[in-house]
């Protein structure tokens, strides 16, 4: 593994539903990390040392780091979503190395997400294969795509680093390059030149996520600097990527408008031609939430006087049915007409797909 890697990922303990571990995909991970502690477990959503565990707030960083679980994905279904995609599909993995202050997976598996790897990744592939041939052709175009139906790969993970654990996405690349109706998509601040070789031939869909490196070195904890991601951009496109990027999240605080206008210039002085002919940007406001607040009060306090403003935001019921916080409504139509009128001044070639 690469420097980088090994900072994100020196794992010393494997908690391992046994079936997940006897199979192909689970002995690859294995052999990736094969000094590390195989701790059995009955379920990758139950492991009391992790989930729900109040003291690991303190460990945060380390537990992401030094534990990793495998599991088989039990539930497969394709939800339809309609924004960033068509359908969300079933997940190979949970969780992420990476410590964003504003993600939103620890208020599921409480207080430490450490990545879980699904291993039965023929059965999702089958299953992805068998939703694909229902759809038949895209009838129309929509916000996700013109031509294919959009499949997001990574709503719980980031694939990027996914890949540097087992090869379930290049699993996943391959298995799209193969079927004409259908892409993926998957949004990533990780930039994994290993990805480069797996040819995609256009039917995988990277979103790189963007902020100004103000917002990103406080609240991007463990990711890829912003300067990294954009200088990545032509390269991943060269490769047979469709590259899109998130402005994700937008924070609105003091000299906001400012650093976005920043951030614009660099990634058009950033990037050529053939990314601009494709490219297509979401807008993405800031959404929190009451008990990530208070984890993150845990381990790292100053993110928190950026991603909680009580005076600015109100409550919002998740389709999962946790109340998060987001801006006002007037907070948030302004700060979505403001960006969007700095993107259509700086990157006038840069299609804003939605903005949620």
């Amino acid at each position: 593994m690469t420097t980088t890697s090994t900072r994100l990922l020196d794992v010393r303990r494997l908690w391992a539903e046994p079936a997940a571990l006897a199979s192909p995909r689970g002995q690859q991970v294995r052999a990736r990390f094969p000094e590390a502690e195989i701790i059995p477990v009955d379920s990758h959503w139950r492991i009391a040392e992790l989930h729900g565990n109040a003291g690991n707030v303190e460990r945060w960083i380390r537990v992401k780091t030094e534990d990793l679980v495998l599991g088989e994905k039990k539930s497969l279904t394709a939800r339809p979503n309609g924004r960033s995609a068509d359908w969300i599909a079933p997940s190979t993995s949970n969780g992420c190395a990476m410590a964003c202050a504003y993600c939103y997976v620890p208020r599921r598996k409480g207080y430490a997400n450490p990545i879980t790897v699904f291993t039965n990744i023929d059965r999702i592939i089958g299953y992805l294969e068998r939703h694909v041939r229902r759809q038949g052709p895209k009838p129309e175009p929509n916000q996700c795509d013109p031509h294919a139906w959009v499949y997001d790969l990574g709503e719980n993970s980031d694939c990027s680093v996914d890949a540097l654990v087992s090869d379930n996405v290049a699993d996943l690349v391959g298995a799209f390059r193969g079927w004409p109706t259908a892409k993926a998509s998957f949004a990533t601040k990780h930039v994994n030149r290993d990805l480069l070789a797996l040819d995609p031939r256009g039917r995988t869909r990277i979103r790189f996520s963007l902020m100004p490196e103000a917002d990103a070195r406080l609240l991007d904890l463990r990711t890829s600097p912003i300067r990294e991601r954009i200088a990545a951009i032509d390269d991943f496109v060269a490769a047979g990527y469709e590259v899109h990027v998130n402005f994700s999240p937008v924070v609105l605080r003091a000299g906001w408008e400012r650093d976005w206008a920043e951030l614009l210039e660099q990634l058009a002085d950033g990037t050529g031609p053939a990314f601009r002919a494709q490219a297509a940007a979401e807008i993405i406001m800031l959404t929190h939430n009451e008990q990530l607040h208070e984890v993150n009060l845990g381990w790292h306090p100053k993110a928190e006087e950026l991603l909680w403003r009580p005076a600015e935001q109100q409550a919002k019921r998740s389709n999962g049915g946790m109340w998060n916080v987001r801006y006002r409504n007037d907070r948030k139509a302004a700060g979505v007409a403001t960006l969007t009128e700095l993107i259509a001044a700086r990157t006038p070639w840069l299609t804003v797909r939605y903005a949620f």
